[in-house]
């Protein structure tokens, strides 16, 4: 797998090498490892370990509903009472962050209305904040710190 913009971890492979798996910290069990998956283990390890983020407060693979179309949001970090605050959209290393992307994790936001979203391919990390009162988001320089999204 190629090497990303994220700090390394205690990465835990099995299966083959045609078909490798990795082990997801949240799942609590092995998944295919593909290069999204790739970027979505680095990213979460970078979040819990460098960022502060209780993992107990973060979910893979949420599926959502609009209308009669089902999709699901990369990862999603929770509030101690279970109400949803970022939404984390991955894509694999070789597809660029743009608009489009920006546009699919805004779409997801319509059905969990967090306060953050946040966009990566592992080389390329973006933020933004929303601001509801008046209707735009701002990007950010950072990923913020678990501490810094949780003050009022």
């Amino acid at each position: 797998m190629i090497r990303l913009n994220l700090p390394s971890f205690a990465i835990k492979l099995s299966g083959t090498q045609q078909h490798p798996r990795i082990f997801d910290i949240l799942r609590h069990r092995y998944v295919a490892l593909t290069p999204e998956e790739w970027v979505r283990q680095h990213f979460v390890h970078y979040l819990t370990e460098h960022k502060g983020y209780p993992a107990a407060l973060m979910a893979n693979e949420i599926s959502l509903n609009i209308g009669n179309k089902k999709l699901r949001a990369d990862s999603v970090l929770y509030d101690r009472r279970s109400q949803p605050r970022m939404i984390i959209e991955y894509k694999a290393p070789t597809i660029k962050i743009t608009q489009k992307v920006l546009e699919q994790v805004a779409a997801y936001n319509l059905l969990l209305h967090v306060d953050y979203l946040v966009m990566s391919n592992g080389l390329q990390h973006y933020c933004c904040r929303m601001d509801y009162e008046n209707r735009r988001y701002e990007f950010l320089k950072d990923i913020p710190d678990y501490n810094d999204i949780t003050r009022p």
